[in-house]
């Protein structure tokens, strides 16, 4: 067998250990939405641990097959590098072994287009692994040395560190297939919509999209037959799956959620969608990250008013922006503080009295926080305007049930579980703490810190933390090695206990510190379990 034939099957199986090795990186790049950008930003975080192993990983590969090759130099140059390769290759299963205890909190979705991805990703390594053998042994050849040769491949351990960059050429390489096939995708969902007499309803705001959506579903399907983008769907390619989903056949209404992490954003999916009406729940520091400042996302968010054939269902503190931004706008209808009296926020359930057009509808329901009342507010003054009947909307608000994943309220052996999971905005941070400060027994907060802030981050997280150190909790467990720095800062100048805190790498080993910890009647609320590529 010459040569060349041997370093491809060593390149093909560098490239499978590779592979395997740098999985975490493929679940980071889907993460990231495929954006090259977005995942060099959380590569080259300096909190980032992730690619500090892969340095320990090319120091042991490095001196580990130098050392074994010296080692075995007396059995000549041929035999010692093949001796050599058994730690090299030994080292890269450890590293896969060791870095399944650091699991992603988002597993990986095996999507038709991650698996062209990561296709594209082993052939890529495969090449260059062969490459640079040739040019390692090229070198070799011309050097003539014998101790030289027997350190020949050790530069190939750097090999580790260029990995992520394989994988930022091979997304870019697969994305122009992508793109292309999603706009065709999307394309032919526009034509389907504009087939259709369904009445499209769009949800916008910097929070609250998927909590009011399924709200305003629920009401709406006391007279309407109607669909909703599911979960978190709110791209262009998520509407569309709605569009050719089974769920579509035959409603009346469409509701889309629609989210904005750049400007143009909104405006693509009005173009899509094209919304009979609208509600626009408000604006905070959420997707500051992209857009640079509150204004810029105000800016963008807005344009759903351009963008809306009818009425525009608007949260109250947004009246002054969106009234100066469009003086003789007719359409806005503003929810304010006036549609809702008689509040009890209480530790299992919230009550009050919603007001609408001068009819007073009495509300009981299982969802949390003054946030929960806002966003029922926002449906049902919609559903009015849509021409539901009061009965209608008391109705379908009794039928509202606990979001998955929004403050949503678990038993678990008598203990209470406030999953806030989906929560990373700072105002959601605080209506959180302040449900959790309702029950009577031990309380704990498990948070990794807020994201997409900008150059807001580190001040948001540090008041975050002085959030919690004023909520004087039982425990505080901080998640993760990013943002938590700030967090722990602003907790301890608040006079936070550091008794208290306890800092862990994984939410699985927060876990496992509560099942030690919990018992019946205390309360721990799980606030933002964030992706990994922040």
């Amino acid at each position: 067998m010459n040569d060349k034939i041997l370093w491809w099957i060593a390149a093909a199986v560098c490239a499978c250990l590779y592979g395997a090795a740098t999985l975490k990186t493929l679940g980071a790049m889907q993460q990231s939405g495929y954006k090259n950008g977005v995942f060099a930003r959380w590569l080259g975080r300096k909190d980032n641990m992730y690619y500090n192993r892969l340095c320990v990983l090319t120091l042991c590969l490095a001196l580990s097959s130098a050392v074994v090759a010296l080692c075995f130099s007396f059995l000549g140059t041929r035999w010692a590098l093949l001796f050599s390769a058994l730690p090299f290759w030994g080292f890269l299963l450890w590293f896969v072994y060791a870095d399944s205890k650091y699991a992603l909190k988002v597993q990986i979705k095996r999507t038709g287009r991650l698996v062209r991805l990561f296709i594209v990703y082993l052939l890529l390594m495969t090449a260059a692994a062969f490459l640079y053998v040739w040019l390692l042994s090229s070198v070799a050849e011309i050097n003539g040395s014998s101790l030289y040769a027997l350190f020949a491949y050790f530069p190939f351990a750097l090999f580790t560190l260029f990995t992520p960059l394989l994988l930022m050429f091979a997304n870019a390489i697969t994305s122009i297939f992508e793109n292309c096939r999603n706009a065709k995708f999307v394309k032919r969902a526009g034509q389907v919509l504009d087939e259709t007499k369904i009445i499209r309803v769009a949800i916008v705001g910097s929070y609250g999209k998927t909590s009011v959506k399924n709200i305003l579903k629920t009401i709406l399907s006391e007279d309407y037959a109607t669909v909703a983008t599911p979960e978190s769907y709110n791209t262009p390619v998520g509407i569309a799956k709605t569009v050719y989903s089974a769920e579509f056949s035959g409603k009346e209404v469409l509701i889309a959620e629609m989210g904005a992490r750049r400007r143009g954003d909104i405006g693509e999916l009005c173009r899509l969608v094209k919304p009979d009406y609208a509600i626009f729940t408000g604006v905070c520091e959420q997707h500051i990250q992209t857009f640079g400042s509150l204004e810029e996302i105000f800016a963008e968010k807005k344009r759903i008013v351009e963008g809306t054939k009818g009425v525009i269902v608007c949260g109250g503190a947004l009246r002054a922006d969106l009234i100066k931004a469009y003086p003789e706008e007719k359409r806005l209808c503003f929810v304010g503080e006036s549609a809702v009296k008689d509040l009890s926020l209480g530790a299992m359930q919230t009550a009050f009295t919603l007001v609408l057009d001068g009819e007073e509808i009495p509300v009981k329901t299982p969802l949390l926080g003054k946030a929960a009342v806002e966003n029922i507010a926002l449906a049902a003054t919609l559903a009015q305007k849509m021409g539901l009947s009061a009965t209608a909307i008391a109705e379908g608000i009794a039928k509202v049930q606990q979001i998955p994943h929004r403050l949503q309220l678990i038993e678990s052996g008598g203990a209470y579980i406030l999953d806030d999971g989906y929560n990373g905005n700072p105002r959601g941070a605080k209506e959180g703490i302040a449900a959790l400060k309702r029950f009577d027994g031990r309380k704990c907060i498990v948070t990794p810190g807020l994201v997409e802030c900008g150059v807001l981050e580190e001040k948001l997280n540090e008041e975050l933390g002085e959030e919690i150190a004023k909520a004087d909790l039982d425990k505080v467990i901080l998640v993760g090695d990013t943002l938590i720095g700030a967090v722990k800062t602003g907790y301890t100048q608040a006079n936070g206990d550091d008794k208290k805190l306890i800092i862990v790498p994984t939410l699985d080993k927060a876990q496992e510190l509560l099942a030690e910890w919990v018992g019946a009647g205390d309360a721990v609320l799980f606030l933002n379990d964030l992706p990994d590529v922040y």
